[in-house]
């Protein structure tokens, strides 16, 4: 198993699978994601101005690197329909040489 610290792992929520793909896509265009698993059928619970609010959501979970976050962060946020969008940062404690070869490969921040 190779360290990771050089790569981690964003969670993002987006209202539907139409913004979802539109998001994981232009994440991919721009080399900022190595790759990017879309969750259907989330369903959120959360506070929101106050109150506890509900809703159905998909999951974006997307591979990159450190080097790229910044880059991924603005990509991700400005096309966001969300007023507080879900990024968050996950850092990977490990994984196999292969794969992470290939994620180093496929992003160039």
């Amino acid at each position: 198993m190779k360290t990771a610290s050089r790569f981690c792992i964003v969670l993002v929520t987006a209202p539907n699978r139409r913004t979802a793909r539109a998001l994981a896509r232009a994440a991919l265009e721009a080399r900022l994601a190595a790759c990017v698993n879309l969750l259907s059928g989330l369903e959120s619970h959360y506070w929101w101005a106050g109150k506890i609010e509900s809703g159905a959501e998909v999951l974006l979970v997307l591979k990159t690197t450190t080097a790229a976050l910044a880059a991924l962060e603005k990509c991700l946020l400005d096309r966001h329909p969300y007023d507080t969008a879900e990024f968050v940062v996950l850092p990977l404690n490990g994984g196999s040489k292969r794969y992470l070869d290939w994620l180093l490969a496929s992003v160039r921040p």
